[in-house]
């Protein structure tokens, strides 16, 4: 049968066919990006830059392919179609009215572009030498607004949103600015009354000596409590911790460990635990179409949130855990009772570092790129300024200064592969996370006493349930409505720091 009668005759079964085509080659683009930040060695960066372009060439090209159109086409008309099928052909119709806008010399270019770029970072970040990455990161810039414009944006919106909505469908700078604005007050009243409050954390009890190999034993206990397949997935290290989602049987993680300070492996390995989950729980059946893809990445990043704190830095789950790690670490936690590692770990003060920051000023870390990245793409600020910038909003918001740019600008892989628009959703990750977490434990009020034994597999299932199963069937906010029974509301996440840290309403 040729492909045109297969579309004629039997549309959904060929849009079927070309989407998990896709897919399949997506996932190779995935394996050589995955390579590349894992094992690859230096000198194959040029040759992966070829390949990973020329991978993402034939993939915007199947995504793009006029046939592809044709099908859609066909499954719209077809007033038999069920409500999740539907629902496959809505999603794919909007990839591929992207597809379409975007030129094929750009997809190849960027691509190309980003494999460069993360390699000159890399070298940049290790000798503090921003001026050496700022070239490319120029390019980026320039490569992503063109995309921007190719894309377009609302009549009432900026070019920005074209990228905001790569990872957050359908947001814009006019939605998401009163949600941020909300959450610097929030974030900015509690942090204030914490430190007001009185206690003083000794967070030096995570800066001592902890072995790496027993911080591996450690990561590896937590997957498995976390029930995390490692028949379906594999946890190495690399320099930014990442998830990689090559497919649903084959989704890999990455964490980092620093001997002198416990928290970086240890939550890097839960939080990216809570996006392979993710990953690992969407719908097999489902695989290759938009139905086995996460909704968003704000949606994604509220899994490793919930994951890495509003249960890995409970104190219901270290019940559990504590004593497991005392004996992994006789002698940095010799004399450590829980209430002070639980108080450690929690401990709220202005940091440098986005990634070590604790979960109350990471939101002012997100606003500070979110605003640097807003500038960028309204010609408001050039790339060359962006150190300087950066470092007065440090200080502006967190009172903090970097003392130098591997700990300021350069310290995030994103802006080295192109990904604007992609900080903001980890505060929109925060923000869901209090909001499921509260209608989790709803659900579960018992909720404490399951997680002082052990038992992550209620969160896990309930997640599942709720969250995972459904892919892309609905949209953030009416996902959000049916989990929690109301849209994205950032007073939860101020609830949650005011009950965490006995704070005043």
């Amino acid at each position: 049968m040729t492909q045109k009668s297969s579309i004629k005759k039997k549309p959904y079964p060929e849009l079927i066919r070309r989407l998990r085509e896709i897919h399949t080659l997506r996932g190779a683009s995935a394996v050589i990006g995955w390579d590349e930040q894992v094992c690859m060695p230096p000198k194959g960066t040029e040759a992966r830059a070829q390949q990973a372009a020329l991978l993402e060439t034939l993939v915007h090209e199947q995504q793009a392919d006029p046939k592809l159109g044709e099908c859609l086409e066909a499954c719209a008309r077809d007033p038999k179609l069920s409500e999740v099928r539907k629902a496959v052909v809505r999603e794919a119709r909007r990839d591929y009215d992207k597809a379409v806008k975007i030129p094929a010399d750009l997809v190849h270019e960027i691509s190309e572009t980003s494999v460069k770029a993360h390699a000159v970072w890399v070298e940049a970040r290790k000798k503090n030498a921003f001026r050496s990455f700022a070239p490319l990161l120029s390019r980026l810039v320039d490569l992503r607004k063109r995309e921007a414009e190719a894309l377009g944006y609302p009549k009432d919106g900026v070019p920005y949103d074209a990228l905001l909505d790569h990872f957050e469908p359908g947001a814009t700078v006019r939605e998401l600015d009163p949600v941020f604005a909300r959450t610097r007050k929030i974030t900015i009243a509690a942090t204030r009354a914490i430190a007001k409050s009185g206690r003083k954390a000794d967070v030096s009890i995570l800066k001592r000596r902890f072995p790496i190999e027993s911080q591996e034993k450690l990561s590896r206990f937590l997957l498995d409590a976390m029930h995390y397949d490692l028949k379906a997935g594999r946890l190495d290290r690399s320099i930014h911790p990442f998830t990689t989602g090559i497919d649903i049987r084959d989704v890999r993680i990455t964490t980092r460990y620093e001997e002198r300070w416990l928290p970086g492996g240890l939550f890097g390995t839960i939080h990216e635990a809570g996006h392979a989950l993710y990953e690992q729980a969407l719908p097999l059946d489902h695989a290759g179409t938009p139905l086995g893809e996460a909704l968003s990445m704000g949606l994604h990043e509220s899994q490793s949130r919930l994951w890495e704190n509003q249960i890995g830095r409970s104190l219901a789950f270290w019940k559990f855990l504590f004593p497991r790690v005392r004996r992994l670490f006789p002698d940095a936690l010799a004399g450590v009772s829980l209430k002070d590692f639980y108080w450690a770990i929690n401990a709220v003060r202005p940091s440098l570092i986005r990634v070590e920051a604790d979960e109350a000023t990471y939101n002012l870390h997100i606003i500070v790129r979110y605003e640097l990245e807003k500038a960028l793409f309204a010609d408001a600020v050039s790339v060359k300024d962006l150190p300087a910038l950066w470092n007065a909003k440090m200080k502006e918001y967190l009172g903090v200064v970097p003392r130098n740019d591997a700990e300021g600008v350069l310290q995030d892989i994103h802006w080295s592969s192109g990904s604007f628009g992609y900080f903001p959703t980890y505060l929109l990750g925060n923000l869901y996370a209090a909001q499921w977490m509260a209608a989790l434990r709803r659900d579960f009020p018992d909720l404490d006493r399951r997680l002082a034994r052990g038992d992550l597999l209620t969160a896990k299932k309930w997640l599942n349930e709720k969250i995972h199963r459904h892919g892309r069937r609905y949209t953030a906010s009416e996902l959000c409505r049916r989990v929690s029974g109301e849209i994205l509301n950032p007073e939860y996440f101020g609830k949650y720091l005011q009950a965490k840290y006995g704070l005043a309403e």
